[in-house]
């Protein structure tokens, strides 16, 4: 079974394709409208609401589940294990579209979109402002993405014969950004340590304003490490839904192997989240019963659930019940993040915030986009790795075989 990358092939245009376009249709409407009329009249934000879901969804969450590339990174280069290195480009390619609709997802948020060109350009920056920090990484980061997906669509052109001259000069370029490929790829382990944390930083700042039992000194790890979480369990859903829906064979022991890893770093959160709650003498809120209770509860049970289904070696083998744990780790996730920056944010009396029907038509048109933009470099450049169709069925005991003893 071979593990070397190839485009997956077939139509572009399928029935699929064109439901998303149709979505995404109306939210690039949307968005000119925002462009054109401003936020006031196309979003639900005020003076004590300063941002809302494209902000908590597009961009906290959006990036973190967008980490994939981050979290394999981590293993294959830092921890060299090599064998999960036919995961790096989907997860690449699902990290760079992610963080590149985080970036429109920023622009479309900002009221004078226009000086945006500035953050980047002039030097006359507020150093001591976390924002700063984050959009500058960020940006950073999307570059970096791009570059470390580049070898990909290199050799798709190589592969094409039917533009000569394209084919010529990515045979050119391709030694060359192999010979910088490392020191990309650690800067692309760097930058996102830096910005997930101080997401994390940028609610500790906002002080009584978020409820104790979200508010903590430890925000920058925890949101650094809920982060790691969610990237592992979008490598998960991403590898086990293009196999149901390309019709390929599962990597079942990668996904296994994988599977244990993320039992690890969800047991790491959940000591951090709840150690840090029992030793501020914070446990005790629980016991008021009221939504912020609700939420902190469906939060935890999102958290531990995927963990205890995961710590038995027969469930790590059955594919339904891994996917599900994915889900939930991306809900838990994307829960928490929501959780700091809307439900548990408090600006003070007469303040409310709920999306309006324009921000969620925009969020999910740039969702439709990403899925779209997946759906073209998977049957276009090697990005998925190489192995036989699932029609051809597992090779003996792959699939169904559970080792004796062992992780």
């Amino acid at each position: 079974m071979s593990h070397r990358p190839q485009p997956i092939g077939g139509p572009i245009v399928t029935r699929p394709f064109l439901a998303l376009l149709a979505v995404f249709a109306a939210g690039a409407l949307v968005i000119l409208w925002r462009l054109v009329v401003g936020l006031g009249p196309t979003t639900g934000l005020n003076d004590g609401y300063a941002w809302g879901i494209w902000i908590a969804y597009d961009v906290v969450s959006g990036t973190a589940l967008a980490c994939g590339g981050y979290a394999v990174a981590i293993l294959c280069y830092v921890l060299n294990r090599g064998k999960y290195h036919p995961m790096v480009r989907p997860a690449i390619l699902a990290s760079a579209l992610g963080y590149t609709l985080a970036g429109v997802s920023i622009f479309i948020d900002v009221g004078r979109y226009w000086n945006i060109w500035k953050v980047p350009l002039l030097w006359n920056w507020n150093r001591n402002s976390i924002l700063l920090e984050v959009a500058m990484c960020i940006m950073a980061y999307i570059v970096v993405l791009w570059i470390e997906l580049s070898p990909a669509i290199l050799e798709g052109f190589e592969q094409d014969d039917r533009y000569p001259r394209l084919r010529k000069l990515a045979a050119f370029i391709h030694p060359y950004l192999n010979a910088v490929m490392m020191w990309i790829i650690t800067l692309g382990i760097l930058l996102p340590t830096m910005h997930q944390s101080s997401l994390g930083s940028l609610m500790m700042i906002a002080g009584q304003k978020v409820h104790p039992l979200w508010h903590t000194p430890l925000l920058p790890l925890l949101f650094l490490t809920s982060c790691i979480v969610m990237g592992y369990a979008v490598v998960v859903f991403e590898s086990s839904l293009s196999s149901e829906v390309f019709g390929r064979q599962r990597e079942t022991r990668m996904l296994v192997s994988l599977s244990w890893v993320m039992v690890d770093v969800l047991a790491l959160f959940l000591v951090l989240r709840l150690g840090d709650l029992a030793l501020r003498g914070r446990l005790g809120l629980l016991l008021d019963f009221n939504m912020y209770t609700v939420f902190f509860l469906l939060e935890m049970a999102l958290f531990l659930a995927p963990a205890l289904l995961l710590m038995k070696r027969e469930r790590r083998y059955n594919p339904g019940v891994e996917f599900l744990c994915a889900m939930m780790m991306m809900a838990a996730g994307t829960l928490y993040r929501f959780d700091v920056y809307l439900v548990a944010y408090n600006p003070g009396p007469g303040w409310s915030y709920f999306p309006s029907i324009p921000e969620m038509l925009v969020t999910l048109g740039l969702v439709a986009f990403e899925l779209m933009a997946y759906m073209v470099f998977v049957k276009r450049f090697p990005i998925l790795a190489g192995i036989a169709p699932a029609a051809a069925g597992p090779s003996p005991g792959e699939a169904v075989r559970v080792p004796a003893a062992g992780r």
